[in-house]
């Protein structure tokens, strides 16, 4: 024999009533019929304004403001610590819910993405020069064009938060643009260097690598100081922006505007200085 449980749903009429519930009629098992506040005490008393349910459980919620403090490392302390000093009692469970909750699915999303971003990347500039050394150069460097965005983050306070990693993307993204163009325009002022070499028959020296290495950045100071200047300038307003959103803006532009200002740097000074060491093996000291 097996036991179900029935919940019965009377109407509307019924359980507004202390008195109809009371007159409710029972049938016994004799088949005599019987009032329910013949068995059963009804009256009205006080309870709970409201019952909260997660997945058909009861439960209740303890809401925690965190204030100058990222919300990872603050939630593993408090597991730690729950762990330690709390032991629930058969049937009851803890859930960690809320923006934390929103966090961590952000991460595994992000675990993946970072991923076949820099990949994409990668396989965009291996299509556009074709050769495996200018991939290397620009992947090389540039974590040096975060630097900028690692410093502005530690200056204002921020923590690293789902925000902030997609300024980060982005501000990649940017840099490499920048670094994809310095490197066309120094391969191009190389190239016509040694189409000269050739046409003359004289051997290719370290002074003609530098002079194209003069050339090449010479021209793109310009674009690349225009670039950046708009970047920053454009993002600029996000940091001093107020109201809904703005928190979410600013920590994705705050990476972008400390970073340009080191890609800058990156893209006009290391950039060219690697190009030299990496082409003077094809000159005669």
């Amino acid at each position: 024999m097996e036991r179900y449980p029935i919940n019965v749903r009377y109407p509307q009429d019924y359980r507004d009533s202390v008195v109809k519930l009371q007159n409710l009629p029972l049938v016994t098992l004799n088949g005599a019929r019987i009032a329910l506040a013949d068995v059963a005490e009804i009256r009205y008393e006080d309870g709970p304004p409201m019952i909260k349910t997660e997945n058909a459980r009861p439960n209740g919620w303890v809401f925690v403001d965190i204030a100058e403090r990222d919300l990872g490392s603050y939630v593993t302390e408090a597991q730690n610590t729950v762990a330690e000093q709390l032991s629930l009692p058969a049937g009851y469970s803890l859930t960690w819910s809320g923006q934390y909750e929103y966090m961590e699915r952000a991460k595994e999303r992000l675990s993946v993405v970072v991923p076949v971003t820099l990949s994409i990347i990668m396989l965009l500039l291996y299509l556009s020069f074709r050769r495996v050394g200018e991939v290397l150069v620009i992947m090389g460097t540039l974590p040096l064009a975060m630097v900028g965005g690692l410093w502005l983050m530690h200056y204002l306070g921020y923590n690293f938060s789902i925000a902030v990693g997609v300024g980060f993307i982005a501000l990649a993204g940017v840099a490499v643009e920048i670094g994809v163009i310095m490197l066309v325009y120094l391969n191009q002022a190389w190239h016509e260097r040694k189409l000269a070499a050739q046409e003359n028959q004289a051997p290719l020296t370290l002074d003609m690598l530098t002079e194209a290495i003069r050339e090449g950045a010479g021209l793109r100071v310009r674009p690349v100081m225009m670039t950046v200047l708009t970047v920053i300038i454009g993002l600029i307003p996000i940091m001093y922006g107020s109201g809904t959103g703005s928190e979410v803006m600013q920590r994705i532009a705050a990476p972008m505007i400390g970073g340009m200002a080191s890609a800058l740097l990156l893209t006009l000074l290391v950039l060219p200085a690697i190009y030299k060491l990496w082409k003077s093996k094809e000159t005669h000291q």
